[in-house]
């Protein structure tokens, strides 16, 4: 096991920089998921950790080892790929025992080691068959048996549910989180999927444009957004957003005056997440609605603040049957708005 530690870590192609000076420490068996859309620079930094990609500025240490001019076979790490990469000609068991096989690991050994792995990740009954003969989740099993095998300090994820189906991703980020704890070993796991961020991250490392927006629990990064960009991307669906002026503890919203708990003053944006609105007949808010989405559970409308021409999304326990055109009146409970600095889009 080891801990992982990044020191103000940049990374430029040319002239342009893609990193922009992250850092923080992973500590022994954490996992820590990175996050954010694509092009943020997620995947760069996962592969800088691994040694694929050079280190432009900045350090990375890995059990206390400043590791940035080591090549990735002596960092001990494993990485488990998008694509699985395996070789379609070799078998389940001769694609998990290849790294053993190419560091001259003892037949013996990696014979023990895959059967280990094999039965860890429910593939005993498919050693002799080719990659083609597998299912998606079945190959993603085979691709962590042969990191597993290796039994790496670090873990090196790079987006590995993203074939699979929604139901299949379900399950497998089970099974991966459950793995991870079985085995205690240290995990940076790169996904653009906020739900897979909010399950399985002890922290999180919100991405954007080469920036580490906010570090820290799931909930820590849903509760408090430190930054816009990570309020509205953490979270689904997507908080609320508008513009306006806190006086007095008060803001105008359309055309009502609510109350706001906040040292702000003057012009800022404002935020709430749809499943903190309380529908109420009398309330002072309201939504048109443009279109309803059943979920069983909940049901999301979707519409414009009343009094403006803000996009607006609402979440309801249940079935609600609303029809376009529909006003929905509801409130707020102060203690669920957040407030921005309009300029720099960092929390007040």
């Amino acid at each position: 096991m080891a801990t992982v530690e990044l020191n103000n870590v940049k990374k430029r192609f040319g002239l342009v920089e893609v990193i922009h000076g992250v850092s923080t420490k992973i500590v022994d068996g954490e996992f820590i998921v990175i996050v954010g859309p694509s092009g943020c620079g997620k995947s760069t930094l996962l592969r800088m950790v691994a040694g694929l990609e050079s280190v432009s500025e900045g350090e990375i240490g890995i059990d206390g080892k400043t590791v940035n001019d080591l090549e990735p076979m002596d960092r001990d790490i494993a990485m488990v790929f998008q694509n699985y990469a395996l070789y379609p000609h070799m078998s389940v068991r001769e694609n998990m025992g290849y790294g053993l096989k190419i560091a001259k690991t003892p037949k013996d050994e990696i014979l023990q080691k895959v059967d280990a792995a094999a039965k860890l990740l429910q593939l005993e009954d498919y050693l002799e068959r080719r990659p083609r003969d597998l299912s998606g989740g079945q190959r993603q099993r085979v691709a962590m048996g042969r990191a597993i095998v290796r039994e790496p300090s670090v873990f090196l994820f790079d987006e590995p549910l993203s074939n699979l189906d929604a139901k299949l991703r379900v399950q497998m980020r089970l099974e991966i989180r459950d793995l991870q704890a079985r085995l205690g070993i240290t995990t940076l796991y790169v996904t653009h999927d906020q739900v897979e961020a909010m399950t399985m991250a002890d922290r999180m490392i919100v991405m954007n444009a080469g920036r580490a927006e906010q570090i820290g629990t799931p909930l820590e990064v849903y509760e408090t957004p430190q930054t816009l960009f990570a309020a509205q991307f953490i979270g689904s669906p997507s908080m609320n957003v508008f513009e306006t002026t806190v006086a007095d503890k008060t803001l105008s919203v359309g055309e009502a005056i609510i109350p706001a708990n906040t040292k702000a003053q003057g012009p800022v944006t404002a935020g709430v997440r749809p499943e903190h609105i309380i529908a109420d007949e009398n309330g002072p808010l309201s939504i048109t609605v443009q279109m309803g989405e059943p979920l069983g559970a909940n049901t999301l409308l979707h519409g414009r603040l009343g009094g403006t021409s803000d996009a607006f999304t609402i979440s309801l326990p249940g079935v609600h049957h609303a029809v376009a055109g529909e006003v929905i009146r509801f409130s707020i409970n102060s203690k669920h708005l957040h407030f921005f600095d309009i300029k720099t889009g960092r929390r007040i």
